[in-house]
Formats: C-alpha cells, sequence, structure tokens
C-alpha cells in the first residue's frame, strides 16, 4: 500500500499536471486571439473574435461584450458568443448590476453563486432555469478608464472559474482594449483621408472652373466688337444656358482628370 507521503506527492503532481494543462489552453487562446485580432481594424471583427474564443474556451452560458455610452446609463452589446447576430443594442444598465459595478469601479466583478446572490434577486428564476452558475464582468480599460466590460457566465453543472481563469480573462480584456483602440485610430484615420479627399475635389473644381471661365473670357469678343458682329443684338438666354451646360461638362471633365 503507498504511504500517506506517496499519496500526497501523486495528488500534488496530478494538481501540478492539472495546472500546467490550463496554462496550455490559455495560451493557445491568447495565441488564436491575436492572430484573429491583429489581423484586423475592424471594431466588429474584433468583439466578436474575443467573445467567440472566450465562450469556447470555458464552455460558457453566455459570452457577451458591452461598451459604454457616455454618460454612464446605457451601454451597447456589440458581440455575443451565444448569438453572433446580435450587435449594437442598446442595454439599460439596471438590468446588470454586475456589469454597472464593473463599469463604475473598473475593478473585476466575480459572483460566486449567480442563484443566491442579493444583488441578483429580481434575475433569480431566469438565472435558474437557465443553470447559471457564476458571473463575471471584467472592465474594458483604456488610460484608467472602463469604457465596456466582458460578462461570462457558466454553467452549474461546468467548472467553475479559477484565479488562473480570472487572470486569463484580464489580460484578453487589456489585449482587446488595446485592439479597440487601434481600430478607432484607424477609423479616425481614414475619416480624416476622407474629408481631405473631399476638400481637394473640391479645389480641384474650383481650379477647373477658374480656368475654363478664363479661357472663355479670353476667347469671348469684347462689347465693342459684338455689337458690331452681333448687330447690336444681346445674347438670349438660350445662349447663356448653352454655355452654362459648356462649363458644367468641362469642369465635371477637369476635375476628373486632374
Amino acid at each position: 500500500m503507498m504511504s500517506a507521503l506517496a499519496i500526497d506527492e501523486v495528488e500534488r503532481l496530478q494538481a501540478r499536471l492539472t495546472a500546467l494543462e490550463q496554462e496550455r489552453k490559455h495560451l493557445l487562446a491568447i495565441i488564436e486571439i491575436l492572430q484573429e485580432i491583429g489581423g484586423t481594424l475592424h471594431f466588429a471583427d474584433i468583439v466578436q473574435s474575443v467573445a467567440l474564443r472566450l465562450g469556447e474556451t470555458f464552455g460558457l452560458d453566455r459570452c457577451s461584450i458591452f461598451l459604454a455610452e457616455k454618460g454612464g446609463k446605457r451601454v451597447r452589446l456589440v458581440a455575443s458568443y451565444e448569438d453572433p447576430a446580435i450587435r449594437n443594442y442598446v442595454v439599460d444598465l439596471e438590468r446588470y448590476p454586475e456589469l454597472a459595478r464593473a463599469l463604475q469601479t473598473g475593478e473585476t466583478v466575480f459572483i460566486a453563486d449567480a442563484a443566491t446572490d442579493p444583488s441578483l434577486s429580481p434575475a433569480h428564476s431566469a438565472l435558474a432555469a437557465r443553470r447559471v452558475k457564476t458571473i463575471t464582468a471584467i472592465p474594458i480599460s483604456w488610460r484608467g478608464t472602463a469604457i465596456g466590460a466582458i460578462l461570462l457566465r457558466t454553467f452549474r453543472d461546468g467548472p467553475s472559474f479559477s484565479e488562473t481563469d480570472l487572470q486569463f480573462c484580464q489580460v484578453v480584456a487589456n489585449l482587446t482594449a488595446k485592439a479597440l483602440r487601434n481600430a478607432h485610430r484607424f477609423e479616425r484615420l481614414q475619416h480624416r483621408r476622407g474629408e481631405e479627399g473631399a476638400l481637394r475635389r473640391r479645389e480641384r473644381e474650383q481650379a477647373a472652373l477658374i480656368g475654363f471661365m478664363r479661357q472663355l473670357l479670353a476667347g469671348y469678343p469684347a462689347a465693342g466688337d459684338a455689337d458690331e458682329s452681333a448687330g447690336g443684338e444681346p445674347v438670349g438666354s438660350s445662349e447663356i444656358e448653352r454655355l452654362v451646360g459648356v462649363a458644367q461638362a468641362v469642369l465635371s471633365q477637369e476635375s476628373s482628370a486632374r
């Protein structure tokens, strides 16, 4: 028979192997998330990739990503593991006290037993029906300010979140914040380039119009010559309309050619 010391050593080794396997799973998930969010600068792709990977890694009941609106009274559900079609859905924070607390404090909120937690009493029946065990709200922060949060819910018959799991999720939240910041900068740059492009197009149109008017005036007879050649008859409205049409055509051609 094995001695108590040997049994303790086996249990210790088994616990260490379990921890190493957990670390391996976390590292693989981090690599996959980095590959996915590193290959895009589109906000919607980033948040959906993070929600999907976290949901698959832990086998969650729910993994949702929320971004805060200005004023702090509402948030927007921008990605969901259980229903990827849900995006940009406005949510009242009063329905999610754990989410509101994470956004207000900038700290992770962990509820070990959702079915008995007093702060969730209005939702106890719904949570029990879905067999929800734990709820975790992890803030997504940028420069000390919570700009959103990741909400995770585990099943009652599934594994609980360990301290290592919570640390891993915080790392993912930090990566998400940086990726969203880069996406925001990219969108601002695109918008600025669009404005600059529109300004350049307007400048080209103005230059083309000025150039055309100069050509038109240079080739148009003086007032005295016009009276002699045309018998003193004024330019009719049909002639003016024709000149306007020609000006518009030339303007369009020259502005597109420059």
